[in-house]
């Protein structure tokens, strides 16, 4: 079974709807996954859009969510997640707002995408604190044994 990453809110390249993003509620989709593969110890997901500022000049890779330790059991996130509901052991990271949680899409000019990476982990990593991206990509290195993908659009409609 091949390792995959999806949500019911919107299917790969997309648009994903306003409700997950600045104009709307800025909740979390829902996300499911299946086919870990063996050996997998533990899950992280990072969410980015490559895309920042400008789809036509990108200049930045702009951080929207950072988690890690998810059970490797686990099989998805509810729509909205919140820290506290988040499934035991999970670790928050640093978005590039600084805060930890979710910030939904939010470009400031043209439509952008949004990558839903999600990465299988031969070991849990130990408690980083609130680790950024590049932190967090540090102490996976030499880990993951599978990445999930699913992207998504957005452009904002106001």
């Amino acid at each position: 079974m091949t390792f995959s990453l999806q949500s019911p809110a919107f299917q790969q390249g997309r648009e994903i709807p306003s409700v997950h993003t600045c104009e709307g509620e800025d909740a979390s989709p829902p996300l499911a996954w299946s086919g870990a593969p063996a050996g997998t110890k533990s899950l992280a997901l990072i969410v980015d859009d490559p895309d920042a500022p400008d789809p036509k000049a990108p200049k930045m890779t702009w951080v929207h969510w950072v988690l890690y330790g998810l059970p490797a059991t686990s099989t998805g996130l509810p729509g909205a997640v919140a820290s506290k509901e988040l499934p035991a052991g999970t670790r928050e990271g640093v978005n590039d707002w600084k805060r930890t949680g979710y910030g939904g899409p939010c470009p400031p000019i043209g439509r952008h995408r949004y990558f839903f990476k999600l990465y299988a982990l031969d070991t849990v990593l130990p408690d980083l604190g609130s680790p950024t991206k590049p932190k967090l990509e540090q102490a996976m290195e030499g880990h993951v044994l599978a990445k999930a993908e699913l992207m998504g659009t957005y452009q904002k409609q106001r």
